[in-house]
């Protein structure tokens, strides 16, 4: 069940504990896809990831964030030009293979088609091309509080999530854990918030965590059936051939 594109505005941009949310997550992904490595590369959200896209739009070559129609959209970045796009859930308007770095935020845990968006996923992603899920853990305090969006849609284990996006193509190459701190509106919390970020890194398990990120990679089919990983030297490369301008050719 998507929440409204409203709801998640005001819970990342207006409330104190979606902005403590939105911190935490985003120092997580920017560890994993460091904005400097985007430079020239195609970055794409599906769902409500435009909290966690900023970083990347003095450095990428294009951001594109992608809002399913269930949810709805609004224009972002505010004081830019625009690169949200409302779209079918399983059916983006990207070319195949176009995406170099795609991340998903409240886009699959509350899909009720992950199969097709999984799909897509797949699609849109190009030859070296990696995806970053963020999802609520089941095991976890914010999964449990339905203040919060992570509250609504499908909590994952970390063996449910990997073993999904295995069966469609996609071998996970990293993983991380963020919100160890409840989500509470207290001031006490909310003020500790950083303490509980960097103890649960070290300190506490990724189970205690209240989402959990996985970073995976695009699987082929070899000729003999065996998995061979879908990586080329540059992947920009691919994209200059899809963009590369058509007309007649010289005589």
């Amino acid at each position: 069940m998507y929440l409204d594109v409203l709801d998640l505005r005001n819970f990342y941009y207006k409330t104190r504990l979606g902005r403590v949310a939105q911190r935490a997550i985003r120092a997580r992904v920017t560890e994993i896809w460091p904005p400097e490595e985007t430079r020239g590369r195609n970055v794409a959200g599906f769902g409500f990831a435009v909290p966690m896209l900023r970083p990347y739009l003095g450095t990428a070559r294009r951001v594109i964030a992608l809002m399913p129609g269930p949810q709805g959209v609004m224009p972002w970045p505010e004081g830019l030009p625009n690169v949200s796009v409302l779209c079918e859930e399983t059916l983006w308007p990207l070319e195949t293979g176009s995406i170099d770095r795609l991340l998903l935020l409240h886009g699959l845990d509350t899909s009720e088609h992950p199969s097709e968006v999984l799909n897509e996923c797949y699609r849109v992603l190009g030859p070296g091309g990696r995806a970053l899920f963020v999802v609520p853990n089941r095991s976890g305090l914010w999964a449990r509080r339905d203040a919060t969006p992570f509250g609504y849609g499908r909590p994952y284990s970390t063996g449910q999530l990997e073993a999904q996006l295995l069966r469609h193509g996609f071998q996970k190459e990293s993983h991380a854990a963020a919100l160890f701190g409840p989500p509470s509106e207290k001031r006490f919390w909310l003020r500790s918030s950083g303490m509980w970020e960097r103890a649960g890194r070290h300190v506490l398990t990724s189970l205690a965590g209240g989402v959990f990120l996985v970073e995976a990679s695009k699987l082929t089919q070899s000729p003999g059936g065996a998995a061979a990983w879908d990586v080329v030297r540059d992947p920009l490369r691919v994209l200059d051939a899809v963009n590369a301008p058509s007309g007649p050719k010289p005589a």
